[in-house]
């Protein structure tokens, strides 16, 4: 059964050659299509507030993207920045480098310095946890670490990563998490049939930069 998917899409641009007529563009299609939230480059913030401010569109942005490696400290100030800019939705990259060395203790005392400050302001966290170079362990300790700080959401993927979202990923995910931590898949969904896949495995968002063409595609059944 076909699903209208555009209230699950995050509209994206995050190239590091954006231009303003890009996020015009991007603004634009997001209301055209009533896209859930645009994404877009730190500089571009108060640009899509100004373009959305009459919609239902909300304004993402990214932290520490796309590799994660930045102190707490540069995150922090990203994340004060968002927030005075009027950003909605943070969408903030885990410290993968603390992951693969086994760092948890780095990783608890990261999002507990960043967490207070966004729902202090009452916006939302998505926390990029980038599943296509985890192990399904390590997947499942994210779970269990960034359930307590009350995150909105737990994200796939940056989209940088040579494997992006998959439907085990989001399955594993939602499998861990309580039911009030919501899903962001992300990284390579460029077709109806993908996307819808991943709603049925559990996400409740999807980021996408083809977000036009998929809800456009008339889906085979």
């Amino acid at each position: 059964m076909a699903v209208a998917l555009n209230h699950y899409i995050d509209h994206t641009i995050l190239k590091p050659t954006t231009l303003v007529s890009d996020i015009e563009k991007l603004c634009q299609e997001a209301i055209q299509y009533e896209f859930a939230a645009v994404c877009v480059p730190p500089p571009f913030i108060k640009k899509a507030k100004e373009l959305t401010k009459d919609s239902m569109v909300k304004v993402a942005t990214v932290i520490g993207f796309p590799f994660g490696y930045s102190a707490i400290e540069a995150k922090v100030a990203e994340t004060v920045l968002a927030l005075v800019d009027g950003a909605d939705e943070l969408d903030i990259v885990i410290n993968l480098i603390a992951l693969k060395n086994n760092d948890w203790e780095y990783l608890a005392n990261e999002i507990n310095h960043l967490a207070p400050l966004i729902h202090a302001k009452g916006k939302a966290i998505k926390i990029i946890i980038e599943s296509g170079i985890l192990t399904d362990e390590e997947i499942v300790k994210c779970c269990t670490l960034y359930t307590p700080a009350n995150v909105e959401f737990m994200k796939t993927s940056t989209g940088y990563a040579e494997v992006g979202a998959t439907v085990h990923a989001v399955e594993l995910m939602r499998k861990n998490l309580p039911d009030n931590i919501q899903i962001k898949a992300s990284g390579g969904i460029r077709n109806y049939a993908f996307a819808k896949e991943l709603v049925d495995a559990g996400a409740t968002r999807l980021g996408c930069s083809a977000s036009v063409a998929i809800v456009n595609e008339t889906p085979s059944n």
